[in-house]
């Protein structure tokens, strides 16, 4: 009979010394790990949305504001507003503006979006904004996250299927759970070569539907700007499927300042800044990148421009007015002029920002119902980006969110 296996002192001090080095790694993990640097405050309860009134208030007051320098927009999720400000992620009570929920990270916001009840939170790294975490809106829980190269700078958009992240030199398209569905432009370590169909090109603008990606872009031997419309997620996301793409002829294809504006499953309109003696105009063209038509508007788009989907309208906000587009055939169906912001819409109107307070006006026509005086406290003509929840309205302007009700 073998006599039985004893420890011997070598044995022992191999044995603490492998334990220590699993405690340093742990320990060495842990601090470089994107956890040491997050914070996250959960809500204890669940804030529902309050019931939309009947009929607009017409007696409104601001109840409060926070800054909200991150946020692209005025952003709600079921019954939470958002407000986005450094590293921070806060939702609040529509009514008090008091914290509900908070994700916070000692690296600073790219960019913040909502769509399906969560927040998508994108932050920047040694790598660009490459570091991303969807949230549970009630909650402010963690649902997923994902991790890529990206640009330095981006934006994110919806459309009600597909998040786009939109950088100069390179897109994504993710799905509902962050997956990958789609990668266009400059790619970090393609694992296999010249699967883009072009290299070198500024991605100026782009706008995605649930079908199709609508690209505006320049590249390096093309002499005017180029239109190319995509599949969102085609069966390799690494593989980018086109429908068209082609240089823009048209008058204003090559001027600064040309962007896309909707995209419908067979169509897709581009705003064309004006040229000489070409008034600015809004251009439809065909999944074959085929022009439709042109429709001359009265001024080109600013800096500041933004489109909004409200029902069956896309609303451009121009800088100065807003511009309905059918929804389906995106041609133009009416203008409402002195508009200050984007709209939203509220007991079945729509709320339209303005000088002086708010317009409602009528969804399918653009005619005003009636005006509603607002005090605005430290306006100087900003740019403002509305949302609603319940009876409250939430407006965005110079990097703060103001909550707007009845007193």
């Amino acid at each position: 009979m073998l006599a039985p296996e004893r420890r011997t002192r070598a044995d022992i001090v191999i044995a603490a010394a492998i334990a220590a080095l699993v405690a340093i790694a742990a320990v060495v993990i842990w601090f470089t790990s994107s956890a040491r640097g997050t914070e996250s405050v959960t809500a204890d309860k669940t804030l529902s949305a309050p019931p939309t009134p009947s009929q607009v208030p017409t007696d409104l007051r601001e109840l409060w504001h926070a800054p909200d320098a991150a946020a692209q927009r005025a952003l709600v999720t079921g019954g939470v507003a958002l407000t986005a400000d450094g590293g921070t992620v806060t939702g609040r009570d529509p009514r008090t503006g008091e914290q509900v929920w908070k994700y916070e990270r000692d690296i600073p916001l790219c960019g913040v979006e909502t769509q399906f009840g969560t927040v998508v939170a994108t932050y920047r790294d040694d790598r660009g904004c490459s570091q991303t975490t969807q949230l549970y809106g009630e909650s402010g829980k963690r649902q997923t996250a994902r991790s890529s190269y990206m640009d330095d700078a981006v934006r994110l958009s919806v459309d009600g299927t597909y998040v786009l992240a939109l950088g100069s030199d390179r897109l994504e398209m993710w799905r509902s759970d962050l997956v990958r569905t789609l990668e266009y432009g400059k790619v970090d370590a393609p694992v296999n070569p010249h699967t883009q169909p072009r290299s070198g090109c500024e991605l100026l603008s782009a706008t995605s539907g649930s079908s199709r990606l609508a690209v505006l872009e320049r590249c390096p031997k093309d002499n005017a700007d180029r239109l190319t419309l995509l599949n969102p997620a085609p069966k390799d996301g690494t593989v980018p499927e086109e429908y068209s793409s082609h240089v823009l002829t048209e008058p204003g294809g090559a001027a600064p300042g040309a962007r896309v504006l909707a995209v419908s499953d067979s169509r897709v309109a581009v705003f064309l800044p004006g040229v000489d003696a070409t008034p600015p105009q809004i251009a439809l063209f065909d999944i074959s990148g085929n022009p439709i038509a042109t429709y001359p508007i009265s001024t080109n788009l600013s800096d500041q421009a933004t489109v909004t989907r409200i029902g069956a309208v896309f609303a451009v906000f121009t800088g100065n007015s807003l511009i309905a587009l059918n929804s389906s055939t995106l041609a133009p169906t009416w203008t409402y002029e002195g508009a200050v912001g984007s709209p939203a819409l509220m007991a079945g109107q729509l709320i339209v920002p303005v000088a002086d307070g708010y317009a409602t006006l009528t969804p399918d026509s653009g005619a005003q119902n009636k005006r509603i005086p607002l005090q605005r406290s430290d306006y100087h003509g900003e740019p403002i980006s509305l949302a609603v929840v319940g009876p409250t309205i939430l407006e965005r302007r110079d990097n703060q969110l103001y909550a707007v009700g009845a007193p």
